[in-house]
């Protein structure tokens, strides 16, 4: 892989992790929700995800998704549905109420433990058929076929998830630093009911992917 090709995916991975996603929308739930260093196990999860979208995509399986109307499909609901739970989820998370001193009191959402906010990530990224689709259409214009696959696998997955890693911990500081206007048990709830909603709505619009949407 030529330094020219590696700084074309760079630029292209700088893109894809900018763009708001159902990752994005996670990290700045669970950033605003339970603070940056919380929010890290979420996002670790997302790269996680991301990995094994990238090795599916690379190794020529997530070509399966486009010539199967029936996987692609599986992979589709799967996704779509986990996004729709984690959305309800977070609606109907609780916030515990801490009492700082006599006269204040501040509400705080209900931190879950580190595996299954790690599992959140993973099951995010993994189960998104649309980030397969699109790994699918993108990783061959980066790959030089007379080399080794792996090699050039790994490099690529190093960067892709280098700049994914500081750019949804970058979404996550943006949303924790909003913390403050939330510290009472409505406004954790009105924030939750927000957040849940999106995810909700992700999961449903994933509904209407097609197998084409990878190249549009």
């Amino acid at each position: 892989m030529s330094f020219a090709t590696w700084l074309a995916f760079f630029a292209a991975a700088c893109v894809i992790a900018i763009s708001p996603g159902s990752g994005a929308v996670l990290s700045m739930s669970h950033g605003l929700s339970y603070g940056v260093r919380k929010a890290t196990g979420t996002i670790l999860g997302l790269q996680a995800g991301l990995l094994l979208v990238l090795f599916i995509a690379g190794a020529g399986i997530g070509s399966i998704l486009l010539a199967s109307e029936v996987a692609f499909n599986i992979v589709k609901t799967i996704g779509a549905l986990y996004l729709v739970y984690l959305g309800i989820s977070q609606w109907r998370a609780k916030a515990a109420v801490r009492t700082d001193a006599p006269a204040h009191a501040t509400a705080l959402a209900v931190v879950p433990s580190l595996k299954r906010r790690f599992l959140h990530g993973f099951f995010t990224n993994a189960t998104n058929p649309k980030g397969i689709l699109f790994m699918v259409a993108v990783l061959p214009q980066f790959i030089t076929q007379n080399a080794p696959l792996l090699p050039q696998l790994l490099i690529l997955a190093v960067t892709m998830c280098s700049i994914d890693l500081v750019v949804m911990h970058g979404y996550a500081f943006a949303a924790s630093s909003m913390q403050r206007y939330f510290r009472d048990a409505r406004a954790v709830k009105r924030q939750n009911r927000f957040f849940g909603s999106i995810l909700m709505a992700v999961g449903a619009a994933l509904f209407f992917v097609k197998r084409g949407g990878a190249s549009t």
